[in-house]
């Protein structure tokens, strides 16, 4: 049997998983709120143009308005000035849209301190037990945000998210061999990360070196903490920054 075959066959007798790591897209999907004087993306709204009626008898259909940067959605290089010369989301190689990924579980420490942050030792004592960090792959990171996903105020915590440390963010963009980075919170960076140095080190040296960002996901605790494979879908927009997308992860079981 060819691989294709074996992976059909796969997902046909129930061998493999499909979990949807995706938030569901609506009006009340939590956003980032940028304090003045800067601005905002736009929540996602939709507006209906016709239902089976004098509008369009035989059809339903919708228009919508979002930002690019609203629910799960995937960070382009050119979403940070760093990386402003890279490329735009429709023109992200696709092959770089599938790729392994490990899961580094961090819940109980963002649940002890929300401002919890990852450091270069916890990544290197996760990789003395699971291994090495996957080449052209994803760090997903679970701190169990997932769970205030449904309530914006809980979500956002008035700024206090867990993220990644600045040193951290500049070793996973320079010295590993990381697709990029996937995280539960609303941004990759942590609420408190307009105050590192540089500023949210995670767009600055994720999306500086050709590498991407997942927010907003969900479902990591279904992962194992390697062997999954991330299907990351962000519309083709030309000149995006970045796109909602759907993610799936495939799991063997």
């Amino acid at each position: 049997m060819s691989i294709l075959g074996q992976l059909v066959d796969g997902l046909a007798q129930g061998s493999i998983d499909v979990i949807d790591l995706t938030a569901p897209l609506e009006a009340k999907t939590p956003i980032l709120r940028l304090p003045a004087p800067f601005g905002n993306t736009a929540a996602f709204e939709l507006e209906e143009i016709s239902r089976y009626d004098e509008r369009g008898p035989a059809w339903y259909w919708n228009n919508i308005r979002t930002g690019e940067h609203t629910g799960t959605h995937f960070d382009a290089p050119v979403h940070w000035v760093t990386g402003r010369d890279g490329h735009d989301v429709s023109a992200v190689p696709v092959k770089r849209l599938i790729a392994p990924a490990v899961v580094l579980d961090f819940t109980r420490q963002a649940a002890a301190d929300p401002n919890f942050l990852l450091q270069i030792e916890h990544v290197r004592a996760w990789e003395s037990v699971h291994g090495p960090l996957p080449k052209n792959g994803w760090l997903l990171y679970r701190t169990g945000w997932d769970a205030r996903g449904d309530r914006e105020s809980d979500f956002l915590n008035e700024g206090r998210t867990p993220g990644i440390a600045g040193e951290c963010a500049k070793w996973l963009a320079e010295e590993t061999a990381i697709l990029g980075v996937g995280v539960e919170t609303v941004g990759t960076d942590a609420g408190a990360a307009h105050s590192f140095a540089p500023p949210f080190p995670c767009h600055a040296h994720l999306l500086g070196n050709d590498k991407y960002g997942l927010t907003q996901l969900r479902r990591l605790a279904e992962l194992p903490a390697r062997g999954a494979v991330v299907i990351a879908g962000p519309l083709p927009i030309v000149r995006g920054s970045g796109s909602p997308c759907r993610v799936l992860a495939l799991v063997e079981r």
